[in-house]
């Protein structure tokens, strides 16, 4: 619902993209593309996928119809595979919610290329962050890595009839540590999010927290989070949102 309601989170990202610089390409880790392999997505006119059910109608009409990037997606397969990746491109898939959402509001015209990067629950923190690493280059060359997750996902343990129920306690002593890491710098304990407090309440899948790697990794080196957006819906659904870089 992020997509056509109004709130705190849809309106700081109809305000983001004005923020930061234009950008050639975006790339999406999306929490809703999941492969056992880093899979791109190199299809030159993605179709947008309504990978969601139950929802209103008019979520099912929205289309997003911005171009891929095949030539992008081909070049991050290679750089992931020199890093030791078994990097594929899937020419076929098209774009589903985790990266449509947001970009609508961010880029309403649909006018930048979008290359999707999976994500595999199976796998480590530590292994999302060192496929961030690995596209760390790209922000040199006017590429826009994103993280499409979640900060806190449990769907089942949600407020649905309130939607601003204050930050459920649980909730709040997994997020506060987690935050106080990225803000810090400090990569260890971030990656170490299984010793925070409550972590499986929080995330009890692993989906919807690993683009966060993605994009600290992608910061580079060192990378330092910026706070950008807090807040908080239906007492369980944390939806911080941060700039990672070494500056």
């Amino acid at each position: 619902m992020l997509a056509v309601e109004d709130s705190p989170t849809g309106r700081f990202l109809d305000r983001l993209g004005e923020l930061l610089p234009r950008p050639r390409a975006i790339v999406v880790a999306s929490a809703h593309f999941i492969h056992a392999r880093p899979t791109l997505t190199a299809t030159p006119l993605p179709d947008t996928i309504h990978d969601f059910g139950g929802f209103p109608e008019a979520l099912y009409q929205i289309r997003y119809p911005a171009n891929g990037a095949p030539t992008l997606a081909h070049d991050i397969a290679t750089r992931l595979t020199a890093a030791g990746f078994e990097a594929r491109e899937d020419d076929h898939h098209g774009l589903d919610h985790g990266v449509w959402v947001p970009l609508r509001r961010m880029y309403p015209a649909s006018d930048i290329p979008v290359v999707a990067l999976s994500v595999n629950p199976s796998r480590s923190a530590e292994w999302h962050y060192q496929l961030g690493r690995a596209l760390a280059p790209l922000r040199r060359e006017g590429v826009l890595v994103v993280g499409s997750g979640g900060f806190s996902h449990n769907l089942r343990a949600l407020d649905w009839q309130h939607a601003t129920a204050p930050a459920f306690p649980w909730v709040a002593a997994f997020t506060d540590p987690l935050r106080a890491a990225l803000l810090a710098g400090d990569v260890d304990t971030a990656l170490d999010w299984l010793a925070l407090p409550y972590a499986r309440e929080n995330h009890p899948t692993t989906e919807h927290l690993y683009p966060l790697y993605v994009a600290l990794g992608a910061g580079g080196e060192n990378a330092r989070g910026r706070l950008l957006h807090r807040d908080v819906e239906m007492g369980g659904l944390a939806l911080d949102a941060f700039a990672f870089d070494t500056a």
